[in-house]
């Protein structure tokens, strides 16, 4: 059970497209669309198994087992399967069942003499990732009703507890993911991580990756800072809502007393950084084209979890669990103040990081578990938003910050 090593990486196929929906675009775009994504797919993974193996410590041929878990598209790609049943409507996976395939089939040639489990897949859009998360944390053992969100440029949700579980999920675009940002950029040193802003002043302290400690401006960390991660635009747009900067329909306020709010290229803007704080020597703002992104995003998300929670007819979940590498950064105070996720006591809403990879390793190294893991994705109901007649509705009263009152 012990872990030997660890790594990660960009998915390989962010250079065809930043989300889901465009890479299933080049699938039916062109003719070696699939073949394409399936290489990409293969080859990071052969080079990511390489590099954890640590060279001289894991021969390739000593392993014999490995698990996958991930979601529906890259799922199919990774078994050369075209995911063009996903892209109309009834949405129907080609494959939904735990599978068993040689490493040396689906071209892994980091691992040749490996049997590989891919985890079954709940929902047209609710993958493996997510039937990970559920077995790592069992909610379909707990009297408490859990809400898990997995959050990505696809969020996937699951709800329930032991008397069932109703899984939904819904394209938030990866502006969560600091793309389609103006400064955006992934979480690397040099990104904003968390932002906080004075109510009275309206001036900010942020932290930076790679920086100790929070940085005012004009002081230590001068220099360092590149563009906003996923997490400190979030942080950003609460802190801007909480602060009366931005309205409830994300619109900047008027009669502002800080020159930190200006017309950019792009309308109104807030400056976080200022040229002399980066190290691209330009101002660093979070613009109204950057809360219109957030907006659709937390709408979308917000929305699902609406219509999930009133599939077990309840207007609020007991406990709320945030999942994913990105879900382990989002602070849930800001989350709560944009209406990412429903009401909740703070206390009860929980960051657990990457679950659907302990979920891959509980699968790795107990069978049974394999068994309860296809169980659990054929026992749970399926809500198909893009048919759901409410959900528009509910999209739209989401849009606001936090959202309009439901009734």
């Amino acid at each position: 059970g012990e872990v030997v090593a660890s790594g990660s990486m960009m998915n390989p196929q962010t250079q065809y497209g930043d989300d889901i929906m465009s890479r299933m675009k080049l699938e039916v775009d062109r003719d070696d669309g699939l073949a394409t994504l399936n290489q990409a797919v293969v080859a990071g993974l052969d080079r990511l198994i390489a590099r954890v193996r640590r060279p001289g410590s894991v021969d390739p041929a000593d392993v014999f087992e490995a698990t996958v878990v991930g979601t529906t598209t890259l799922h199919h790609r990774l078994l050369g399967i075209s995911t063009r049943g996903l892209s109309t409507v009834p949405f129907v996976p080609a494959v939904t069942g735990s599978l068993d395939v040689a490493a040396g089939d689906l071209g892994l040639a980091s691992i040749p003499s490996a049997n590989v489990h891919v985890l079954p897949i709940a929902a047209s859009f609710v993958g493996a990732d997510a039937v990970g998360v559920t077995i790592a944390e069992e909610p379909h053992r707990q009297d408490d009703r859990v809400l898990i969100v997995d959050v990505g440029t696809n969020a996937e949700l699951i709800a329930g507890n032991r008397h069932g579980l109703v899984c939904t999920s819904t394209p938030t675009g990866p502006a969560f993911e600091g793309a389609h940002v103006e400064y955006g950029m992934r979480a690397a040193d040099g990104a904003l991580e968390r932002i906080q802003i004075d109510p009275d002043t309206l001036e900010p302290r942020y932290r930076v990756i790679g920086v100790p400690g929070w940085v005012t401006s004009g002081r230590e960390g001068e220099g360092k800072v590149k563009g906003i991660c996923g997490s400190a635009i979030i942080d950003g747009v609460a802190e801007m809502f909480r602060t009366g900067i931005i309205t409830q329909r994300g619109d900047f306020a008027e009669g502002l007393s800080t020159d930190r709010v200006r017309e950019g290229d792009l309308g109104l803007e807030y400056v976080v950084a200022r040229a002399e704080e980066t190290s691209i020597g330009r101002d660093i703002p979070i613009t109204l084209a950057d809360v219109r992104q957030i907006q659709l995003a937390k709408a979308a998300l917000y929305a699902a979890a609406h219509l999930l929670l009133r599939e077990l007819g309840i207007s609020r979940p007991d406990r709320i669990v945030l999942a994913g590498a990105f879900g382990s950064q989002i602070d849930p105070t800001s989350a709560m103040l944009l209406g990412m996720i429903p009401d909740c006591p703070l206390e009860r809403v929980h960051s657990v990081g990457n679950a659907a990879g302990d979920g891959a390793r509980i699968a790795l190294l107990d069978r049974s578990k394999r068994a309860e893991a296809l169980e659990v994705a054929t026992s749970m109901r399926r809500l198909e938003l893009p048919v759901d007649p409410d959900f528009q509705n509910e999209y739209l009263q989401a849009m606001n910050f936090p959202h309009m009152a439901h009734r």
